[in-house]
């Protein structure tokens, strides 16, 4: 019969203590490693989600403009006199005791540049038709009281440079308010001096340059990209200046004392290059909604 040895009870004790300790270390020295590795992990990696990039076109806002315009004006004439002469030659002022100029119409054209949405200048000039005028004196005639009725008309070419200040297009509509400066050539016919009783006098008409200004408002309204209807209001003011010459043994020369104009007037801008504000609105790229980070 085989004989099987068995190790005392003492000795698998302390086998068993061993085994423990063993086991005891090994997991304290997993503890102590755990975090140092950790620390050697590197950090996640976040890769932003794609943006679609949104269309932009470099601003165009610089182009040259053509106009023409068509008014009507009615101007009032700032009184006018004339020399007079006395028995001895000695000199005097008369005045006209009423003067009055009618309305007549008036064709324009220029041409500009649009700064910007916001500020333009132009170069105009306007031709206004003969406007009538009819006036009257009072005097004495060989020693008796008398009065006359004067006739005349006369034109004007206005040449101006003027600034604008556009204040925002809205619905195709860009209300504006504007100043110029320059100057008018008035050309004045013969004046017709006519007394009851007497034949009548003509003294030569006068033509001159004088200075003149100008302040406007209207609005301009988009018929297309690039041409617009434009209506509005201005008020200029007009110099005074020589009048008629002096006609052989009567009173001369003669001097009106300016005009202030009012016009109503209506015309095409036409611009040729640049932002005229008339443009459909521009078309921006689809942006997608914003994604959450993405972490790898």
């Amino acid at each position: 019969m085989r004989r099987v040895w068995t190790a005392p009870v003492g000795a698998r004790v302390s086998m068993m203590m061993k085994f423990a300790i063993r086991a005891a270390v090994a997991a304290l020295a997993a503890g102590v490693a755990m975090p140092v590795f950790a620390a050697d992990m590197p950090e996640p990696i976040v890769e932003p989600a794609p943006v679609a990039p949104i269309a932009y076109e470099e601003p165009d806002v610089g182009g040259w403009y053509i106009r023409g315009d068509v008014d009507y004006h009615w101007s009032d004439i700032d009184g006018a006199n004339y020399i007079t002469y006395g028995p001895n030659g000695e000199g005097g002022v008369g005045t006209f005791d009423t003067t009055d100029l009618k309305g007549a119409m008036s064709l324009g054209a220029g041409v500009g540049y649009q700064i910007d949405d916001h500020f333009r200048v132009d170069l105009t000039g306007d031709y206004w038709f003969d406007s009538d005028f009819r006036g009257s004196t009072s005097g004495t005639c060989g020693g008796a009281p008398c009065s006359s009725i004067d006739s005349s008309s006369v034109n004007t070419f206005l040449l101006l440079a003027n600034a604008y200040v556009d204040l925002g297009t809205y619905h195709g509509i860009t209300p504006y308010i504007g100043a110029g400066i320059g100057g008018a050539r008035v050309e004045w016919d013969n004046l017709r001096n006519e007394i009851p009783g007497l034949p009548p006098v003509d003294h030569e008409g006068s033509a001159n340059w004088r200075f003149a200004y100008a302040i406007m408002a209207g609005a301009s309204y988009c018929l297309t990209d690039k041409l617009k209807l434009d209506a509005g209001y201005r008020y200029s003011r007009i110099e005074g200046g020589r009048m008629f010459e002096i006609a052989p043994g009567n009173p001369g020369p003669g001097f009106d004392g300016g005009f202030d104009t009012h016009e109503v007037r209506g015309g095409l801008r036409y611009q040729f290059g640049g932002r005229s504000g008339c443009e459909a609105p521009a078309e921006v790229a689809y942006e997608p909604p914003a994604v959450e980070p993405v972490y790898k």
